[in-house]
């Protein structure tokens, strides 16, 4: 069964930390790497963060360093911490398996404003 249910986002100050969180299925945790897209406004969805079944790491030049993507396969769920947000991060966040499957979440919104 492929699913995914993201949860965590909200409306944030630059700056500030969040902690994004997604639930999946045991079966796409446990075979699959798993990664977060995000789609900001008027914009197509980007990947951003991958972590393989073994636990490497990949991120993209616009959040190195500032996000670290985990997973816990026990709990079939993939984190996402974001620190020093900026507003070009405003985005809704998915994620998905890399690459991504057809089925996606409705994503959670993370706003950064002054």
């Amino acid at each position: 069964q492929v699913w995914f249910v993201e949860s965590g986002g909200d409306d944030v100050q630059p700056g500030k930390s969040l902690t994004l969180s997604c639930e999946t299925s045991d079966a796409v945790i446990n075979r699959y790497s798993m990664a977060w897209y995000r789609q900001a406004p008027g914009q197509t969805r980007k990947l951003i963060a991958g972590i393989t079944l073994d636990g490497d790491t990949k991120y993209a030049d616009s959040v190195k360093g500032r996000f670290t993507i985990s997973r816990d396969s026990a709990k079939a769920t993939t984190t996402l911490h974001m620190n020093a947000l900026q507003p070009e991060d405003t985005a809704v966040y998915y994620c998905n398996t890399r690459p991504p499957t057809a089925t996606w979440g409705q994503g959670t919104q993370v706003t950064v404003s002054a």
